[in-house]
Order: structure tokens, then C-alpha cells, then sequence
């Protein structure tokens, strides 16, 4: 296993997961649920920018490695999958939306893997539709875990109709997936 900063970074995101989980799991009089809310929404912000930093120095620095490359995409769906089950619980966010994005994440992933193992990994490459719904649940994840609003805006009502348009786009990009994922299923059971 390769360490590397951009490792380090993937590793820093898992960790977090466990803290942000044990802030709603302390009782609210030791922390405040707005000091809760505030800390875990800022935890997620914190966890995306990695996502996106640990990515990018990976490239620049010409650090790319197979285990980045599978650690990484494991800990955005950990995290974000952890993130919705608290929005869950906190009634912030519709069962059928959780559903939906956790279930094509596990989907799409194990759909990678089988496609990798039949060394077409490339007919499931990331799309741009699996990039903007990335950026609309990470922009609508921390909303909805502030829960309140902020200098004028109803983060929640921004927070929930992105959420939606990232459930939409999570099942357009998962048809996507599986569409360009077809032909090679299809020739391999001939």
C-alpha cells in the first residue's frame, strides 16, 4: 500500500465517518444540536474538499495508484451513505432518496468491479451525469445537516430540492452505466 499524501487525505475522510456518526449519538446536552449541526455540516464540507483535493494532488504529483483509485471512491460512498442514515433519522431526508442514492452507489461500484474484472473497467468510466449528481449531493448533504437557515437562505428547502435533483440524476447515471455496460455483458455470456 502506497502513502502519500493524497492517501493520507482518503484515509483522513474514512476517519472521519466515526465522528460524525458519534455526534448524533451523544446526548444533545453535551453538545447542543445546534453546535451538533453546525460541526457535523462543517465535517462533511471539510470531507469533500478532500475528496476533490486527494484527487487532484494525486494527479499532479503524479501520485495515482490502484489502491487510490479503489480506497477513494469507498470513502466518498462511506461517507456519504453514513450522512444520509443520519439526515434519515433526523426526518431531513425522504427513506425513498436514501434508498435510491446508496442503492446505485452499491450498484454502480459493484458494477465496476465486475466490469474491471472482465478488464472493461473503461465502459464504465466516470460520466459527467456521475459528476454533477456528486456535486449536488455534496452541496446539498451539508445544508441538510446544518438544518437551519443561514444568512437569509432556507438551507433546508435548498438542501432538499438538491437532494432530489441528486436521487434524478442518480438513476439517470446508473442507466447510463448499465447501458454502457450492456454490450460487454451480453457478448460475455454468448
Amino acid at each position: 500500500m502506497p502513502l502519500n499524501l493524497p492517501i493520507v487525505l482518503t484515509w483522513v475522510r474514512i476517519a472521519m465517518i466515526p465522528l460524525l456518526v458519534a455526534l448524533y449519538y451523544l446526548p444533545s446536552s453535551m453538545i447542543g444540536e445546534l453546535p451538533r449541526d453546525l460541526i457535523a455540516a462543517v465535517a462533511f464540507i471539510f470531507a469533500a474538499v478532500t475528496d476533490w483535493l486527494d484527487g487532484w494532488l494525486a494527479r499532479r504529483w503524479n501520485q495515482t495508484s490502484s489502491f487510490g483509485a479503489f480506497l477513494d471512491p469507498v470513502a466518498d460512498k462511506l461517507m456519504v451513505s453514513a450522512a444520509l442514515l443520519i439526515l434519515l433519522s433526523l426526518g431531513r431526508v425522504e427513506v425513498l432518496i436514501a434508498l435510491v442514492i446508496i442503492g446505485r452507489e452499491i450498484t454502480i461500484s459493484a458494477l465496476r468491479e465486475w466490469m474491471a474484472q472482465l478488464g472493461a473497467r473503461a465502459s464504465v468510466a466516470v460520466h459527467w451525469l456521475g459528476k454533477v449528481k456528486t456535486a449536488a449531493q455534496m452541496v446539498a448533504i451539508p445544508c441538510l445537516l446544518y438544518g437551519r437557515p443561514l444568512l437569509g437562505l432556507d438551507l433546508v428547502w435548498w438542501g432538499t430540492r438538491l437532494i432530489e435533483v441528486a436521487a434524478v440524476l442518480t438513476v439517470w447515471s446508473m442507466f447510463y452505466y448499465l447501458r454502457k455496460a450492456w454490450p460487454v455483458i451480453k457478448a460475455r455470456q454468448s
